[in-house]
């Protein structure tokens, strides 16, 4: 068995969950790293907007929960997508709702009770705040050349901008 290979066989038995890229272990890991914040937060926002949800109450409730519901179906779609980049790009992801929380910036709200107007503004603030970090990692990915994730984020922008420009409209008195 030549070297290269043999070389390559124990790369493999080493570490078998390392998908190999032409992006390089650096940059692997740096898109790693940021993707897996959006995913946690992603996950973070996915709960708080359910939470919200089935908690909702008031004048337009049906309006809201059929909202939020909507909301909810689009950030649980984006969650599969993220994690398989990170596998295809040679990183691992989330293993657990642990690693989630010690990720993700988008808070948990807890309470017993929300207004349904502060509820669709702190959804809408959390979205904005997702929009910045998918920017963030928009940068870095663009400067590592890796086109493929760029162009996913680019569409999550905008899937983001959405749901916070329809809270926003929900919201206005």
């Amino acid at each position: 068995m030549g070297s290269a290979k043999k070389s390559d066989l124990q790369q493999r038995r080493k570490a078998p969950l390392i998908t190999p890229t032409d992006l390089g272990a650096a940059a692997s890991k740096s898109i790693e790293g940021g993707m897996n914040g959006i995913l946690a937060d992603v996950f973070a926002l996915y709960l708080k907007t359910k939470n919200f949800h089935w908690h909702m109450s008031g004048p337009h409730f049906r309006d809201y929960h059929l909202l939020l519901d909507e909301q909810a179906d689009q950030l649980y779609a984006m969650t599969d997508p993220i994690a398989e980049r990170i596998r295809k790009v040679g990183g691992t992801t989330l293993r657990s709702i642990g690693h989630i929380a010690r990720l993700q910036r988008i808070k948990d709200n807890d309470a017993d009770y929300v207004d349904a107007q502060d509820m669709l503004a702190e959804l809408r603030e959390d979205n904005q705040a997702l929009t910045a970090r998918l920017r963030e990692v928009h940068e870095v990915v663009d400067e590592l050349n890796d086109i493929a994730t760029a162009s996913l984020i680019e569409n999550w922008i905008d899937e983001t901008e959405r749901r916070a420009w329809f809270l926003y409209e929900a919201s206005r008195r």
